[in-house]
């Protein structure tokens, strides 16, 4: 566990470091992708790099241009894997000014959230937990994003811990390990993320009949070097010859459910999203984070 945390802790300050006004999204994305495989750690999803309105799973394409704006409010959510344990991050940074509030609740819900669990405790009270700290502060918590537990090799573990009070008896046990991330957007917001057009996201489902050559060798690929791990189309565009037969495999992956896609997720009524993540350790009488 101590190995992870260490290199959550490099990793956090290293994006710290990087994410500024004019930085690339593409270059950000690389050398954090690039830093964590050089601490020993490979990456346990694509960096994502959300600005303003956009919620969750942008990750720029291999030909991005974009670059960070000057009053731009980003999220940097980094995933970590080693030896099968799994440590998912995620922070804010505000260079308008403008959205302190939102980035001061989300971090403040997190806290909250970490000073509820402990091992006894239940998914419906620390869900309310947090949806009391944003509501609380006259703002609006996003109601279809939530954290999640983590087990080996796998980032999502059929457990989710929502940002809004539910009514789930799941009690968290000794042991368990899950990802806490409060995402919160205004008070007129729709409080809800909705699909975007975009996908630069996916991950493997299982192996079907597949008709097209490129298709299979591209899915064994992704299999043996991914699992079930979220991937980039930049992370496999050099597995295939062409653009074209690249989007053709793509096509034919998904039509047969042999991968799933992660659309770019957007709030519904276009309104500014802060998100605070951290990853825990479930224990007796509280939790250990690994950072």
């Amino acid at each position: 566990m101590s190995d992870i945390a260490s290199i959550t802790s490099k990793v956090k300050k290293r994006a710290e470091e990087l994410t500024k006004p004019g930085a690339s999204l593409l270059e950000l994305a690389t050398e954090l992708e690039n830093y964590i495989v050089e601490q020993g750690a490979r990456p346990a999803f694509p960096i994502n790099i959300s600005i303003g309105e956009i919620a969750a799973h942008y990750t720029p394409s291999s030909d991005e241009t974009t670059k960070i704006g000057e009053k731009d409010l980003v999220k940097v959510d980094f995933g970590i894997e080693l030896d099968g344990l799994i440590s998912d991050n995620a922070v804010t940074f505000d260079f308008s000014g403008e959205h302190g509030n939102l980035v001061e609740a989300a971090e403040a819900a997190l806290a909250t959230a970490l000073s509820t669990i402990k091992a006894g405790t239940t998914i419906k009270e620390v869900s309310k937990a947090i949806q009391d700290e944003i509501k609380g502060r006259g703002l609006k918590p996003i109601a279809n994003l939530t954290g999640h537990k983590i087990e080996g090799h796998i980032l999502h573990a059929g457990v989710s811990l929502p940002n809004v009070a539910v009514n789930d008896s799941y009690v968290f046990k000794e042991g368990d390990i899950f990802a806490v991330e409060p995402f919160v957007t205004t008070a007129d917001a729709a409080g809800q993320v909705v699909d975007t057009d975009r996908v630069e996201i996916y991950s493997f489902v299982m192996k079907p009949n597949l008709r097209m050559r490129e298709s299979r060798i591209l899915l064994n690929y992704i299999e043996e070097n991914y699992g079930t791990l979220p991937f980039a189309e930049r992370w496999i565009e050099k597995k295939v010859p062409s653009k074209l037969l690249l989007l053709a495999s793509l096509k034919e992956l998904l039509r047969t459910h042999a991968i799933q896609a992660y659309p770019v997720l957007r709030e519904a009524n276009g309104k500014p999203v802060a998100q605070a993540e951290k990853t825990v350790v479930v224990e007796k009488d509280g939790v250990t984070t690994l950072v």
